[in-house]
């Protein structure tokens, strides 16, 4: 039964959270696959300096809604056989983010991971989610980088989940899947460096 479980959890977190909204939209309403303007990653920050604010947060949500149901779902199924819940939702997010990375819906390109990662923090602790939180919105708020504050909040998950004494497998799941989430900002960082990286504004941008 658990193998069955296991497979699962891995096959549907991948398939679902495969679906983009950035994508589907941008080629929906806007005719343009949104991976072909701007920085050509299918997320909410592209997508809403692309289209402007119109469906930006509706990809914002749909991103962390589609995690969030996946997760929440089989973290549950896994108790149900006596297995540690975050280590179930931790399992869950890391093929939800390979599923968003690497989506077969849209030939195995897709997006960065960060939405899928921050919903998924809050099931397998909330504390380790407010700290993210909170230090996210403080790094772009005041340097105005959405990669700088995204990675460098995830990367404090592990680290937090080891000070509230979280299993080492869930601590292991969850931080190959923020490794693997700030691998695909490595063109980001290198325009950070080269102080080419654009900077967040709140403000919508006129759509195409």
């Amino acid at each position: 039964m658990e193998i069955i479980l296991y497979t699962a959890a891995a096959v549907c977190a991948y398939l679902v959270t495969g679906f983009n909204p950035a994508i589907a939209f941008s080629k929906m309403v806007y005719k343009t696959d949104i991976r072909t303007v701007g920085s050509k990653n299918p997320g909410f920050t592209n997508f809403k300096r692309s289209f402007g604010n119109k469906l930006a947060w509706w990809v914002l949500l749909i991103d962390l809604s589609k995690a969030a149901v996946c997760i929440a779902i089989f973290a549950f199924l896994f108790t149900r056989l006596g297995i540690d819940y975050a280590f179930g939702a931790a399992y869950t997010a890391l093929f939800a983010v390979l599923g968003h990375a690497y989506p077969i819906w849209y030939g195995f390109k897709g997006g960065k991971g960060f939405l899928v990662c921050m919903s998924a923090i809050w099931f397998i602790d909330w504390r380790a989610g407010a700290v993210a939180l909170c230090l996210m919105l403080a790094l772009l708020f005041t340097t105005k980088y959405m990669s700088l504050a995204t990675v460098a909040a995830m990367l404090t998950c592990p680290i937090t989940l080891i000070i509230v004494h979280k299993g080492i497998g869930t601590i292991l799941l969850f931080a190959a899947a923020v490794l693997f989430m700030a691998w695909r900002h490595r063109e980001n960082f290198s325009r950070l460096l080269k102080g080419t990286e654009r900077k967040f504004s709140l403000k919508s941008k006129s759509s195409l």
